[in-house]
């Protein structure tokens, strides 16, 4: 590996893209050659992390599903909690809903009702930021039950897709972008 080669490049270099997944047209990024490389993983989640150090962090929102591997694992860099946002109907006790509009319906994110407290200062973390509906509402879910929502990090970005024109009142940060 170059040793001047940048996170991003870095990040970029091990993406897989699959086209046609889930759908013709689309490509998928896939992460998972990038959770896979140890020392890789580990810079990712210190640049997810460090822009959020100084915050005053107190819980990490993960997005499902694989903001929850990120997730995690930035709540632990920040010394925060983590809390799951999950699809409706897969949280066994009393929740609170968000739903968003999709191309074609909508969907919806829920997190236990005591799932992040008034007061609380939350970071939103997924893999990817595309269009912005998901993590928009997973930042109005936290509002919703009292809390700051001091920012927004991503591991990637669909940059084309503007997903974060949706983003509003606080810092959005990607290690990467496509």
């Amino acid at each position: 590996m170059n040793a001047t080669m940048t996170l991003e490049h870095r990040v970029r270099d091990a993406l897989r893209p699959i086209k046609d997944y889930p759908k013709p047209g689309i490509v998928f990024q896939d992460i998972t050659p990038v959770l896979r490389d140890a020392s890789l993983l580990h810079d990712v989640i210190a640049g997810m992390a460090e822009p959020f150090a100084s915050r005053g962090v107190t819980l990490v929102v993960g997005i499902e599903a694989r903001g929850f591997i990120l997730g995690g694992a930035v709540a632990t860099r920040l010394r925060a909690g983590f809390v799951p946002l999950r699809k409706p109907g897969k949280l066994p006790w009393e929740r609170v809903k968000e739903e968003y509009a999709l191309e074609y319906g909508t969907d919806a994110l829920e997190c236990h009702s005591d799932g992040v407290g008034a007061g609380s200062k939350v970071l939103v973390v997924d893999d990817v930021l595309a269009t912005g509906g998901t993590a928009k509402a997973a930042g109005l879910l936290a509002r919703k039950l009292g809390a700051e929502v001091i920012g927004w990090s991503f591991l990637l970005e669909i940059s084309f897709l503007k997903g974060r024109e949706r983003l509003e009142g606080a810092p959005c940060h990607v290690v990467a972008a496509v």
